[in-house]
């Protein structure tokens, strides 16, 4: 019975993940798949991009608390809050809602790059380190207008912020920060030589597009 209520709960975080937000908002509401248009890419950032604010605050919203929703489902589990076991599981249903966010199986396996949905994961977890990454996020997209390049320059502090500024001891949540800083690397490498190259569309916040 645990185990089987463990696999549910992990199918639950996928499940959450798998809601393509970006995709269903811009096909109820504006008639567009925004898979699409801009980067192609079904993710708040491209939401943004193409239908604008109206449609990207809501969509960056619902994404981020996919993944705190998932972090929370631990919650359920026979596991004492605060244990290895429990931040493990912790751990596991978010990565499994980021999982389900990139591979969606209600949008055809075709989703985001997931930046929005870990922010709700780290905020479970380290919400302290968390609030400063997400400062640093804010202060590079106000200053430069990229999205990209502020969710790189966020993801690569969140490490120094959660192990330094907050010295953190747990090594499980150490080695998880790391596991961001790459994976939101390996995820905009596209971006990252669009910037290089002086090609990445830069984002605005403040004009409604549709």
């Amino acid at each position: 019975m645990e185990t089987i209520t463990i696999l549910g709960l992990f199918l639950m975080a996928y499940l959450l993940g798998s809601i393509p937000t970006a995709v269903w908002w811009g096909k109820r509401f504006y008639g567009i798949d925004v898979r699409e248009f801009g980067s192609g890419n079904a993710g708040a950032t491209n939401t943004f991009r193409v239908l604008g604010k109206n449609a990207g605050i809501p969509v960056l919203f619902i994404d981020v608390i996919k993944g705190t929703i998932s972090v929370l489902l631990a919650h359920f589990s026979y596991f004492l809050d605060g244990s290895n076991e429990f931040i493990n599981l912790e751990l596991g249903l978010g990565m499994t809602a980021l999982l389900g966010h990139v591979f969606p199986i209600f949008a055809g396996f075709k989703g985001g790059k997931g930046v929005a949905t870990v922010l709700g994961v780290v905020i479970c977890l380290a919400p302290f380190a968390s609030c400063l990454a997400l400062c640093v996020f804010l202060l590079v997209l106000f200053s430069t207008r990229y999205v990209s390049l502020s969710s790189i320059t966020a993801g690569l502090s969140f490490p120094f912020f959660l192990n330094i500024v907050c010295n953190n001891q747990n090594q499980i949540l150490l080695f998880f920060s790391v596991f961001v800083s790459a994976l939101l690397i390996l995820t905009h490498k596209k971006n990252i030589l669009r910037l290089l190259n002086r090609e990445e569309s830069k984002i605005n916040l403040f004009t409604k597009k549709i």
